[in-house]
């Protein structure tokens, strides 16, 4: 007890900030890897910062009406799953000019060789792709996105962690030139949240078109879930659930009862996997269903929901331009 007292004092003291992109429909993936655990922190710390970074998907999305509804769709999608934008500060990058701004700060005082270490240059470089000057300066735009708002915690993948240590490193070096000014911020990896599977078995993502989108329909999840391998083996032969990409993908959306229900399914032999499929169609479409009713309700005022991501623009930009002006004063740029 009282380590858990001892901890949420702790979480009481924190900013948490973290966001999303807006390149495309939202998985099953990026809810349970990322956003449910959003929905639970926002009402545990301090303050929380949830934002779209729009700036970062002018890398992949270069067409004005196609990023103008991912913006609005990720904005639709996040509120439709519980981002509560009375509780967390709930905007747009590109509504706080200061996030570019801090970003050609940060450039003057980062060197080309920290930058080529970052996983997305390599990765590019890898496989021979042209790298923009947009792509390769990422990690300096993400880190002005987190030290403008003195985030301490920041919830991330293991695969974004490097990102979180050179934002540390920036934050450093600025202070050591002119000052005490950033708060060097804390990766949280949240515990027990394992990579989502896909239909193949490969970790959910887009680049492997093996991902469920979150507002599907019912009968897309169905058609979804019958295209995910199992074996041959015959009906009445006894199965470990574990071995099946299928029972891994169902045990995110099922409560004791129905984990139970399932196990028992596969272990006790008898029941085929036509009929197991059919189950765990009816137990992801009953999880999501709630989500996709609120994300149609939405979707009837599109105004109400602009109005609410310029309201956090507001708040956020409030907020950044009182950092910058500290920022400016003290590189010299304050008159």
């Amino acid at each position: 007890m009282r380590a858990y007292l001892y901890y949420n004092v702790y979480m009481k003291n924190q900013i948490l900030l973290s966001g999303i992109k807006a390149t495309g429909d939202m998985h099953v993936g990026n809810y349970f890897g990322a956003v449910k655990q959003w929905v639970k922190m926002q009402y545990d710390y301090k303050q929380v910062f949830i934002f779209i970074p729009d700036y970062h998907s002018i890398i992949s999305v270069q067409q004005k009406e196609q990023l103008e509804q991912l913006i609005f769709d990720t904005a639709v999608n996040l509120m439709a799953l519980g981002i509560d934008h009375r509780k967390v500060v709930f905007f747009k990058q590109s509504d706080v000019p200061a996030h570019t701004e801090l970003t050609w700060i940060f450039n003057c005082i980062t060197t080309m060789p920290q930058l080529m270490r970052s996983h997305a240059f390599k990765d590019s470089e890898a496989k021979n792709k042209e790298v923009s000057v947009g792509l390769f300066d990422y990690p300096v735009l993400q880190a002005a996105d987190i030290l403008l708002y003195d985030a301490t915690v920041i919830p991330v993948g293991e695969d974004q962690q490097q990102h979180i240590e050179m934002a540390r490193e920036i934050s450093r070096k600025f202070n050591n030139i002119y000052g005490e000014t950033f708060v060097e911020p804390q990766a949280f990896i949240q515990k027990g949240v394992g990579v989502v599977l896909g239909s193949d078995g490969r970790k959910m993502s887009k680049s492997y078109g093996n991902q469920l989108a979150l507002f599907a329909t019912e009968e897309e999840t169905k058609k979804y879930i019958k295209s995910i391998a199992m074996d041959s083996k015959s009906i009445e032969e006894k199965k470990n659930p574990d071995n099946y990409v299928l029972y891994n993908f169902a045990k995110l959306f099922v409560s004791d009862f129905q984990d139970e229900k399932l196990r028992f399914m596969f272990t006790d032999g008898g029941v085929g996997y036509g009929e197991i499929k059919e189950y765990v169609t009816t137990i992801v479409n009953d999880y999501l269903r709630p989500m996709r009713e609120k994300r149609q309700t939405l979707l009837k005022n599109p105004k109400r929901i602009k109005r609410r991501i310029k309201y956090g623009g507001r708040q956020a930009r409030k907020i950044a331009n009182k950092k910058m002006h500290e920022v400016r004063k003290k590189v010299g740029l304050e008159m």
